[in-house]
């Protein structure tokens, strides 16, 4: 076997790829800076992340993925031929057969640029499978089984819920809130409430230092700098895990409403098997601080958050590679494309 296989979680936020025999081989943040009077690319992945908000007129660093599917299809290509050549190395010169995750709710448009961008900087083959059903494999779920499971998988542009079972999705929801939204939500937060105006890698880290799910009796702090709204003068402040748990409410909310949704229309014989295993969280947003018990509280059903979640979906490709290149198994939802 010349070629190798690739498994590739390409996400709002975050990408991450797999190849077999070899595991996890890189991670980084699906931004691409470019100079738009020539453009040409100038960074990918973390150096380009670094510039956001910092560079002059010609210089802009972008994501080119919103909400789990492609919105510039030509800075989609570039990274993509980033994550094959810093992926492959060396036998870059053979085209790899590709796993890609996708929305379970990707229009037929969608999927087309996904496969067009994937074919254009190498691909031999392209299989697109579900998000939630790849966060289920690399979470270890029995979906080869006819119990019901159930996963929420959180990134950074959508929301993934589906309940699978006999390796096929049952029952889903996709909607494009998740972890962008929360930090949209704190940033609105910020201004309304605080008087000051933060980007988005401060709300981020807002979130992921000391944000929480539901207030908390001793909320952490943290000071957190910015553009005060009236003067327009640096200014400093500190906010605490209940300022964030404030901010964010709304968007959960819409999320919780969509795993219910989900619940309400899930078969009896498969709920009862929910309610004995519980959802599993999936994905970088579901490591919040208590969100499995909003999401507990909300429901009645109990909720957990998988080993690595980040690397769920990412792990599930590579079990999918495993499993269709021995013929062992096929998967409900699942497209295929070849050249």
């Amino acid at each position: 076997m010349l070629g190798k296989k690739l498994g590739l979680d390409l996400g709002t936020a975050n990408s991450v790829v797999f190849v077999q025999g070899e595991g996890i081989v890189l991670s980084e943040p699906t931004v691409v800076a470019i100079d738009v009077n020539t453009y040409t690319v100038i960074a990918v992945g973390k150096e380009a992340k670094e510039m956001i908000g910092k560079t002059p007129e010609n210089i802009i660093a972008k994501r080119p993925l919103r909400s789990g599917v492609i919105a510039d299809s030509r800075v989609t290509e570039a990274l993509l031929r980033y994550f094959f050549d810093k992926a492959l190395g060396k036998s870059r010169f053979f085209k790899p057969d590709v796993v890609i995750s996708v929305p379970a709710g990707i229009t037929s448009v969608e999927e087309r640029a996904v496969l067009k961008a994937a074919n254009s900087v190498g691909a031999k083959s392209i299989t697109l499978l579900p998000e939630p059903l790849l966060a289920a494999l690399g979470a270890q779920l029995p979906i080869h089984t006819s119990s019901g499971n159930m996963i929420v998988n959180m990134g950074g542009g959508t929301t993934e819920i589906a309940v699978m079972s006999l390796d096929g999705i049952v029952e889903y929801e996709s909607l494009r809130v998740a972890g962008d939204s929360l930090n949209e939500a704190i940033i609105s937060y910020m201004r309304k409430k605080k008087g000051i105006m933060i980007g988005e890698q401060t709300a981020e880290n807002i979130k992921i230092k000391i944000g929480s799910a539901v207030e908390v009796k001793d909320p952490a702090q943290m000071e957190v700098r910015g553009r005060d709204i009236g003067a327009g003068m640096p200014k400093s402040i500190i906010v605490d895990s209940n300022d964030v748990a404030k901010a964010i409410d709304f968007p959960l909310k819409s999320i919780i409403r969509s795993i219910k949704n989900v619940l309400e229309k899930t078969p009896p014989e498969l709920s009862a098997d929910i309610i004995d295993r519980g959802m599993v969280m999936s994905g970088g947003t579901s490591e919040l601080r208590n969100l499995d018990k909003l999401f507990s509280r909300a429901t009645g059903v109990p909720s957990h958050v998988a080993d690595e979640p980040i690397y769920c979906v990412v792990k599930g490709t590579g079990i999918a590679l495993e499993l269709i290149a021995r013929g062992e198994r096929t998967f409900t939802f699942n497209r295929d494309f070849r050249r």
